[in-house]
């Protein structure tokens, strides 16, 4: 307000948003939308700064990219901060087709995708780019899913080469497998449970994040399985196997300290401490 030249009096909605659009235009990602100036509003009404309270319209950005959101989190199951990297990441391309306090979609183009990607994305650590374009696919699939584009252009998202450490990763030969597990120390309690970890990832090919996840409710003795809770909150029950089983059994006996909270199978160890 002071670079131009505006006072208390002449805040006005058309001033909140063009100081919005130009730090939307300037790529910044913070204190973009009415939204975020809500609280300083809030604060400034009741004392009197402001003349009269401010009616600022609703930002058609902001409202698509709430629905965007809302998609994710309910329709594809993705955790919050899962959707909230997705919309950070798309928010400058769908800003790109705001004209007139209007989003206009309906001329765009694959030119236009990869302009974008191609714009964005040089000069970012690998792992950022294939975040943006990851997210700009699924922002396009939504779009036409919704009918707001005729045609989807996902496939126009431009891939990032990422040439270190690209091929998958190999899994350990049965000679390393045993001697990894080999080196836990099953007559100590950590030692039962990292032997139980490791069997349930290699006999089973379970994730980290579905292992540390694993409650006891998930385990059925009686019929030998497992629930899993795996991406996009989706359940599958796998087959316990006899010796991932006698593993889990013989930590949660001799192992799982008996004071533990909660019903996660596998707890952290916490060191002694002494005087």
């Amino acid at each position: 307000m002071q670079a131009e030249g505006v006072g208390l009096d002449g805040l006005s909605a058309s001033v909140l948003e063009r100081y919005l659009a130009q730090r939307r235009t300037a790529g910044y990602v913070e204190y973009r939308s009415v939204k975020a100036l809500g609280p300083l509003l809030e604060y400034l009404t009741p004392l009197g700064v402001l003349p009269i309270p401010q009616e600022v319209p609703p930002d058609p950005v902001e409202q698509l990219l709430g629905r965007y959101r809302a998609w994710l989190l309910v329709e594809r199951g993705v955790t919050p901060g899962t959707a909230r990297g997705y919309v950070d990441c798309v928010w400058p391309f769908v800003a790109t087709r705001a004209h007139a306090d209007a989003l206009e979609f309906i001329d765009l183009t694959a030119a236009d995708v990869t302009a974008f990607v191609l714009a964005g994305c040089p000069g970012r650590p690998v792992g950022s780019a294939k975040l943006i374009v990851c997210a700009l696919r699924s922002l396009l699939r939504w779009l036409h899913l919704t009918g707001t584009v005729p045609v989807s252009l996902a496939a126009a998202v431009p891939s990032v080469a990422g040439w270190r450490l690209s091929d998958l990763p190999k899994g350990l030969e049965p000679g390393q497998l045993r001697r990894l597990l080999g080196g836990c120390d099953r007559r100590t309690p950590p030692g039962r449970r990292d032997y139980a970890i490791m069997l349930l990832l290699a006999r089973l090919g379970l994730r980290a994040g579905e292992v540390a996840r694993l409650s006891l409710d998930d385990i059925d003795w009686r019929h030998g399985e497992l629930a899993i809770l795996g991406k996009g909150n989706r359940a599958e029950r796998l087959p316990l196997p006899a010796d991932v089983g006698a593993a889990i059994a013989a930590y949660l006996r001799h192992g799982r300290p008996a004071t533990a909270v909660g019903r996660s199978v596998f707890v952290r160890v916490h060191a002694r401490t002494g005087r």
